[in-house]
């Protein structure tokens, strides 16, 4: 029939090819993020986890909404469980990175409140107002906090980005994180299929461009005075 027109063999396969080389190209930062975490990470409360936590100078507590000015029931999830860690001595400090970009919006002020009603001590907590998105908070716990070793609390879906993140930030990390699908199963399902738009610019940022955080400075030194104090052996209950 006139005017009907098929591809060649040629077209059809140059097509394929290509359609190939895309989908390597999207998978590629989450094998990277899969990859770079693998072995680095545990589900928070899975029989012996906290055992199988290696101790840390802080827990970096990611930002993850607030509602109604206090953190979402995520974010809330992430606070218990760097709680579990402290109380546990596997860590000695908490990095709380959050957005306060506004004076209306307080992510960090937030989650001190929330820990502070849970009984963690103010002298323990230290709070990073610039935390805008995850690269920026590991560059940051890093280059203005002077963190070296540190377990980052997220949730499950999240953990290979931010574990990955952190340790091209130069940190050595280790990832905690809350199995979010139980409790918030439609959530979870959407963040988990954002990951990988959200993987592609984590890639590119720490991988590609080597970014720069929003607020790269000055040097703060609040992580390393709690650090510097007496403390106990890593690894042991505080106060014991």
């Amino acid at each position: 029939m006139l005017g009907d027109v098929r591809p060649d063999r040629r077209t059809l396969r140059r097509a394929y090819q290509g359609l190939v080389l895309l989908s390597v190209l999207a998978l590629a930062p989450m094998t990277w993020a899969w990859l770079t975490s693998s072995g680095h990470r545990v589900t928070a409360g899975a029989p012996g986890w906290l055992e199988r936590t290696p101790p840390a100078q802080a827990a970096l507590v990611l930002g993850a909404g607030l509602a109604a000015g206090r953190p979402s029931p995520m974010l809330a999830r992430r606070l218990d469980i760097a709680a579990d860690l402290y109380r546990a001595g596997r860590v000695r400090a908490l990095l709380l990175s959050g957005d306060n970009s506004t004076t209306a919006y307080d992510e960090p002020g937030a989650m001190r409140d929330y820990l502070r009603a849970k009984g963690v001590p103010d002298a323990a907590m230290v709070l990073d107002y610039a935390g805008f998105d995850t690269w920026d908070s590991c560059v940051r716990a890093r280059r203005v906090f002077g963190a070296e070793r540190v377990t980052v609390v997220t949730q499950v879906f999240h953990l290979p980005r931010a574990v990955a993140l952190c340790r091209t930030a130069g940190l050595e990390a280790f990832g905690a994180g809350d199995d979010s699908s139980r409790a918030f199963a439609g959530p979870t399902y959407v963040y988990a299929a954002r990951e990988l738009l959200a993987t592609a610019k984590a890639f590119a940022d720490a991988r590609v461009l080597n970014s720069d955080p929003v607020y790269p400075g000055p040097r703060e030194v609040s992580l390393t005075t709690i650090l510097s104090r007496p403390g106990p052996p890593p690894g042991a209950q505080p106060g014991a």
